[in-house]
C-alpha cells in the first residue's frame, strides 16, 4: 500500500466516515494522500463510491485540514482517535469486512484489546426480569476478567453497564454519535463515569450527531468485539436481534436468555432459542459453553 500517515487518515475520516475499505480503494491511486488535491474529483467519487459533489466538497475541506494536526484537536479534546494502521486498533474488527477506518476512544485504552470481552444486550424497554438476570449472568463473567461490552443505549443496555460496575468488572459502551452529544439523556452521568473509569468508543467523528441509522452500523463493533453475545430481553421486532444476525454471520456465539411465554419483551429471545441460541440463566453455563465451543481459556 502507499504511504499513508496516521494524521491524513484521521483528516479524511473526519471530513468523512466512511469504512476503511473505502479509503484502501482510493490507495491504489495515490501514493499519498495529499495527492487527493490534484486527482480529479470524478475519480475520487469512483474509488470511494460517492457522489461527485460529495468529492469536490471532500477535497476542498481536506485542503483547509492539511495545515492542521488532528493529533493536537482530539487531545484538547480528551479524545483518542485509533485508525486502522494503529497498534492499539482491536485485531478482533479487523476481520469486519466494514472494518471502521478510525475509531475514537474516552477512557482505559487497554480494554480495548482486552483477551475476554463479551456483548450483553436486550430491549430499550427491558423490565426488571433483565435486571434480576443480570445478577446472575455478570458476577462469574467479572470473576474470570470479562469485559462487558454494550451500546450505553436505555434499558438492557444502561442495565448491563450498571451491573458491571457495580459488581467491580470493566465495561464498554459503543456509541452510536459524537463525543460532542450525549444519547440518551438520561444516561449522560453513567457515560461520562464510563469515560472517566472504563471505556466508551464510537466510529463517528466529535460532531456527528444521532441519526438512527448509525445504531445498526454500530452494533457490528459490538458484536466484533466480543468473542459471544448475551441477550437478556427483546421483542419480535428488534434492533437486539439485528445484532444477533452479525454476531451469527461473525461466528460468534448467541446466548439468550428464556422468559415468560406472556410477555412482550422475551419473544424475541425465546425465538432465538428456538432458533439455536444457548438458553442460560447464569453466567457458568455461559462460561462452561465458552470452554467446550470456543476458545475461551
Amino acid at each position: 500500500m502507499a504511504n499513508l500517515t496516521n494524521e491524513q487518515l484521521m483528516k479524511l475520516h473526519y471530513i468523512l466516515p466512511l469504512p476503511w475499505q473505502k479509503f484502501r480503494n482510493l490507495m491504489t491511486i495515490l501514493n499519498d494522500f495529499d495527492e487527493l488535491l490534484h486527482v480529479s474529483p470524478k475519480i475520487v467519487a469512483m474509488h470511494l463510491n460517492i457522489k461527485e459533489e460529495k468529492a469536490i466538497q471532500l477535497i476542498r475541506h481536506y485542503k483547509e485540514l492539511v495545515p492542521q494536526s488532528m493529533n493536537l484537536y482530539y487531545e484538547r479534546r480528551n479524545i483518542q482517535a485509533i485508525t486502522y494502521m494503529d497498534k492499539y486498533y482491536p485485531k478482533r474488527l479487523k476481520h469486519l469486512y466494514d472494518a471502521p477506518a478510525v475509531l475514537y476512544v474516552k477512557g482505559d485504552i487497554r480494554l480495548l484489546n482486552a483477551p475476554k470481552m463479551i456483548a450483553v444486550i436486550g430491549s430499550r424497554a427491558a423490565t426488571n426480569y433483565s435486571q434480576e438476570a443480570l445478577k446472575m449472568l455478570i458476577p462469574p463473567l467479572i470473576d474470570e476478567q470479562f469485559v462487558i461490552v454494550s451500546g450505553l443505549a436505555k434499558g438492557a443496555d444502561r442495565l448491563a453497564h450498571e451491573a458491571t460496575i457495580r459488581y467491580g468488572g470493566k465495561t464498554v459502551g459503543v456509541l452510536g454519535h459524537g463525543f460532542i452529544h450525549s444519547y440518551p439523556r438520561e444516561n449522560r452521568e453513567l457515560s461520562e463515569h464510563m469515560a472517566s473509569n472504563h471505556l466508551l468508543v464510537t466510529e463517528y467523528p466529535p460532531y456527528a450527531g444521532v441519526q438512527k441509522w448509525h445504531f445498526p452500523a454500530r452494533n457490528r463493533i459490538i458484536s466484533g468485539l466480543s468473542e459471544a453475545l448475551i441477550v437478556t430481553e427483546a421483542a419480535l421486532k428488534s434492533g437486539t436481534l439485528i445484532t444477533t444476525e452479525l454476531a451469527l454471520e461473525q461466528g460468534k456465539d448467541v446466548f439468550a436468555v428464556p422468559g415468560n411465554i406472556f410477555s412482550e419483551q422475551s419473544r424475541g429471545t425465546n425465538k432465538l432459542i428456538k432458533e439455536g441460541a444457548i438458553p442460560v440463566w447464569d453466567g457458568f453455563q455461559i462460561l462452561q459453553e465458552l470452554q467446550m465451543f470456543s476458545n475461551y481459556r
